[in-house]
């Protein structure tokens, strides 16, 4: 089977799976958004993705983007890209060019940057709000202590509108307990986007209300290591 062949197969596979997941707590497949995520994969694996059907993408990286992406965007225009890695304030005027989301917000600094950058583009990606629901130190995010209080900045004092929350589960431990916790602030807060599950615990996610999965490797395959 070749590339084009077995991301098609890996796509279908996981759907069929999103939707089943869905069904189980009697919610619209349609209500889940699959971000295939494809860091570190060739622009070919990207437009093996589109070719079966895939339109929502996944970066981490800036650069690697504005490198793999131009070229899709105008051959398909229903392409949309997600930046689901860390964003550097000295950055954010290529992101707000190049993503349609940014699920990455979670310092205040960012936050301004990016309401800055947004009035003086005229363009408005989504944005996320990123929740270190772990409270991992080596792991990016707002606190969920003090997730209620920056959701607030961004709305009220920098006139941001908040799609919704992100978060990455520590790797060790029982990922449900954290995807509930992090609804739990979506609900008090009033947004509707939870982006939370990748490739090894997305059902899960999706049993506890994520409207966005970050999937990569169960549709791509092994990542190359990043060169330098």
């Amino acid at each position: 089977m070749d590339d084009t062949a077995r991301i098609a197969a890996n796509l279908r596979e996981i759907r069929a799976r999103i939707a089943a997941a869905a069904r189980e707590v009697d919610r619209n497949p349609d209500d889940v958004t699959l971000v295939a995520v494809a860091k570190t994969h060739p622009a070919e694996a990207v437009a093996a993705a589109l070719a079966a059907g895939q339109t929502v993408f996944g970066e981490n990286r800036v650069q690697e983007a504005q490198a793999k992406y131009p070229a899709l965007q105008r051959a398909h225009p229903a392409l949309r890209l997600h930046l689901i890695g860390p964003l550097q304030t000295n950055k954010v005027k290529d992101a707000v060019a190049l993503f349609d989301a940014i699920e990455t917000v979670d310092r205040e600094k960012l936050a301004r940057a990016l309401a800055g950058e947004m009035q003086r583009q005229n363009r408005r990606p989504q944005l996320f709000v990123q929740v270190n629901i772990g409270e991992e130190p080596q792991k990016a995010g707002i606190a969920p202590r003090e997730a209620d209080a920056f959701i607030a900045l961004c709305r009220d004092a920098l006139g941001l509108s908040v799609a919704g929350l992100m978060c990455i589960p520590p790797a060790d431990r029982q990922p449900a307990p954290y995807f509930a916790l992090l609804r739990e602030i979506a609900q008090r807060n009033a947004l509707a986007g939870l982006s939370m599950g990748m490739s090894g615990d997305y059902e899960s996610a999706i049993r506890l209300g994520a409207t966005l999965v970050r999937v990569g490797t169960a549709i791509f395959g092994t990542r190359e290591a990043p060169a330098g």
